[in-house]
């Protein structure tokens, strides 16, 4: 009986590796080298896989479903040749890559100062939440001031959310290290609701590793997000419409939409169609999982389908299957393009999609300080409760179109206000000027700052400024060293009042 309890206790581990069902908290797991191998293979091919395939639709479908008859391109050269001519599509990947370099070349635990000097200094071209925390940084607002909502417009969009897939590959079965992860790296260029995509994002690629129920899975991961959040009453109504509507997608994505398609930060997504929002993309992530039955193909189309940021959504979801099944999983159809490019580094990087593997691999024997990944799939509590723009409501977009030639008065009536607006040459420039721009509310100074002209340091609005106090202001713009070969353009003005 003593031989049997051991082989038992030794073949325990094993077993559980190949979980099916709930979460198997407190139970030790061990992954076999091959079969880990194969799942972070599964994840970044997947990634890669589902970025490609959404590409051509990005933002072409703004609050709309993809239609079925849309037929969207595919054949074994396309990944080579988006790779090649179009590299840019792959910014949720190689913002990850940078990331996991940091990781390589610092531990896996550096402070947050190096993710933020990697990723605020490299070449490649950002936008959103992404490019203001790149702004904040090299002008001294550091992380995690430089994602906090007062000083990042964009803090609730979806930016981290598509950077975040690498943490949960990184942390099989400890979503509770990978929140801690997420914690650091998350709040350089987001915060509350934008920040809860990535931690949801995160979560879901962790239990991958040790459960391929699916809608376990998603309500497990959701359990990360706090209660009472934006992000948390988006995702449990995808739950709620997906057991109304098990057979219909888009019944469940109609009901979701009427619910949550409000975009209250982005100054670019408010009142508009456009929706860069961590919440309803995360979940258009989950509508593709839940309703994609564990098909590869099935639920990489499902969330492209569901439109807006319609790359980046079908990566996750087909990134998160990926590390559920393994990369042998995906079908061949799938593969043969990406083998075509398994070798090339990913740009401004220089890590492909092999080497990316193999680092993720030795990262995570690194952190659990084993030769074999052998853990405890830990239970965890939910990450702390943030919200931005509480309370706030926008009320008025405005077209401005004003060119500031020295300086400029413009009113308006609520608590808060997004100017947006930039630096234009009118002809051959200099890209090494810099605007240096001071503004002040009611007459009082409100901040002088430069504005750069070069796009990879530029600033994308002039000023932001909530808790003003409800009632008539003035934002007073003056230009301190106008040259003819620019001009200062306030684009939009987007009002906030109190709720």
């Amino acid at each position: 009986m003593t031989i049997i309890r051991r082989l038992l206790a030794l073949a325990l581990p094993l077993l559980l590796a190949a979980c099916s069902g709930p979460v198997p908290y407190g139970k030790k797991v061990t992954i076999s080298d091959d079969v880990l191998r194969d799942k972070i293979r599964g994840g970044w091919f997947g990634q890669t896989i589902g970025c490609t395939y959404g590409g051509p639709t990005e933002f072409v479908y703004q609050g709309k479903m993809i239609p079925d008859d849309k037929e969207i391109p595919w054949y074994e050269d396309y990944i080579l040749e988006t790779f090649t001519r179009q590299p840019g599509l792959y910014d949720d990947v190689y913002m990850d890559l940078t990331f996991l370099e940091t990781m390589v070349k610092n531990g896996i635990d550096c402070p947050v100062e190096c993710y933020a000097e990697a990723f605020s200094n490299a070449d490649f071209m950002l936008w959103h939440a992404n490019q203001t925390a790149r702004y904040n940084i090299l002008n001294g607002i550091k992380a995690p001031d430089s994602g906090y909502w007062k000083n990042n417009p964009h803090s609730d969009d979806i930016d981290f959310q598509i950077e975040a897939d690498f943490i949960g590959m990184l942390c099989p079965g400890q979503v509770d290290r990978a929140i801690a992860l997420a914690d650091r790296i998350g709040h350089i260029m987001n915060y509350g609701d934008g920040w809860y995509g990535g931690v949801f994002i995160s979560a879901l690629y962790s239990l991958a590793y040790v459960c391929d129920d699916i809608p376990v899975l998603v309500e497990e991961a959701l359990r990360s997000i706090p209660e009472r959040t934006g992000f948390h009453d988006c995702l449990s109504d995808v739950m709620k419409f997906y057991r109304q509507y098990p057979d219909d997608w888009k019944k469940c994505w109609e009901a979701v939409m009427e619910r949550h398609n409000e975009d209250i930060g982005c100054p670019d997504g408010v009142m508009s169609p456009f929706n860069i929002d961590a919440r309803i993309n995360a979940a258009y992530v989950a509508i593709g999982l839940l309703y994609g039955d564990g098909d590869f193909t099935k639920t990489m189309d499902i969330a492209t389908r569901c439109g807006q940021d319609s790359d980046c959504n079908p990566a996750s979801a087909a990134g998160i299957l990926g590390v559920m099944h393994g990369y042998d999983a995906i079908p061949d159809e799938w593969k043969k393009g990406a083998e075509k490019i398994k070798e090339k580094p990913f740009p401004f990087t220089s890590l492909s999609l092999d080497t990316a593997c193999e680092r993720n691999f030795d990262l995570i024997l690194e952190s659990l300080g084993r030769k074999d990944c052998t853990f405890r799939v830990r239970h965890f509590t939910p990450a702390r409760y943030e919200q931005g723009f509480e309370g706030l409501a926008p009320v008025e977009k405005i077209a401005v179109n004003l060119e500031i030639n020295d300086g400029a008065d413009i009113s308006f009536k609520g608590d808060g206000v997004v100017l947006l607006g930039s630096v234009r040459p009118s002809g051959p420039y200099d890209e090494a000027y810099v605007a240096d721009v001071s503004v002040k509310v009611d007459g009082k100074d409100a901040g002088r700052f430069p504005m750069p002209v070069s796009y990879n340091r530029r600033k994308d609005y002039i000023f932001a400024g909530y808790g003003l106090g409800s009632g008539p202001h003035t934002v007073t713009v003056h230009w301190e060293n106008p040259v003819p070969e620019f001009c200062l353009v306030a684009r939009t003005m987007v009002v906030y009042d109190r709720k």
